[in-house]
């Protein structure tokens, strides 16, 4: 058993770690106050994002510099095509000291679970 127990509690913190950065489910309250970005790239933003979102593309080489400009004590829901680049997202903006963060997941889900509309230009 003590063999198994140093196993056992890697196992546990790595699933707590990545429940962490994976996408919500359920509702995510959102105030006039809640920041939502949108990390896909420009030109998937103009295919429908959410109302009211900035487009902060993770993987342009700026992405850390307009973060940067942004209220770290604010509330932010983060969200992307899949949940993926949230969950990148998120980590390097927990990284430069936000820590209200929130993934959305994807676009759908995002709407879904915010009762935020999706809107194309």
């Amino acid at each position: 058993m003590r063999r198994f127990l140093p196993a056992l509690v890697a196992a546990l913190g790595l699933a707590l770690g990545l429940a962490a950065c994976s996408p919500s489910a359920g509702t995510i309250e959102v105030t006039s106050d809640t920041v939502l970005i949108d990390v896909r790239t420009p030109a998937e933003f103009a295919t429908g994002h959410l109302d009211g979102a900035i487009n902060i593309d993770v993987q342009s080489a700026d992405f850390d510099e307009r973060i940067a400009q942004l209220d770290p004590a604010a509330d932010y829901v983060v969200y992307c095509r899949s949940g993926n680049r949230s969950g990148q997202a998120i980590t390097r903006m927990e990284s430069l000291g936000f820590s209200k963060l929130v993934n959305g997941g994807s676009v759908a889900s995002a709407s879904a679970s915010t009762g935020i509309a999706v809107v194309t230009p």
